[in-house]
């Protein structure tokens, strides 16, 4: 039986012994979505940098509601559009290493997003490469375990996000 992501006072911990008592930073990361019918398929994209499969993802603006920066995020990043959940399928932390090599901790948000358009051009289509696969092909891509974690449990159940 697949669990709810881990809780917010374990990740915290675990990232206070990851980083020590840096503060995090907060990004949001859409989770694209569809239902093939025989099944659901995850939207995956390549990270500028260094070709890994994430998700979209990126820095909020503003008073920009959370859930809306995420599915900015898909278009900009995927070219994708479509209704955004409200409710956050789980969160997770990371390194980011910013243009200066300093790494910063970041909280990331993630949302689901029920695809129903896809752009044939977008902002970063030169920079990125994207991909539909199916949830254990998703698990098997993504390097971040709790990401991973956080796929599995959306995809056994996606409409309780809706």
């Amino acid at each position: 039986m697949l669990t709810r992501p881990t809780t917010h006072n374990h990740l915290a911990e675990r990232v206070r012994r990851l980083f020590g008592t840096a503060p995090c930073r907060l990004q949001v990361a859409a989770l694209p979505w569809r239902d093939t019918g025989n099944g659901v398929e995850i939207m995956l994209i390549t990270s500028r940098d260094t070709g890994r499969w994430v998700l979209p993802k990126g820095w909020p603006e503003a008073k920009e509601p959370l859930c809306e920066a995420a599915a900015r995020e898909a278009g900009e990043e995927a070219g994708l559009r479509g209704t955004v959940s409200h409710l956050e399928a789980g969160r997770y932390f990371y390194a980011k290493v910013l243009a200066s090599g300093e790494e910063v901790p970041c909280e990331v948000l993630v949302f689901p997003l029920h695809v129903d358009k896809i752009a044939d051009r977008w902002k970063e289509k030169h920079s990125r490469t994207r991909k539909w696969v199916n949830s254990s092909e998703a698990v098997r891509m993504v390097n971040e375990p709790d990401l991973c974690q956080i796929i599995a449990y959306f995809c056994a159940d996606p409409r309780r996000f809706s």
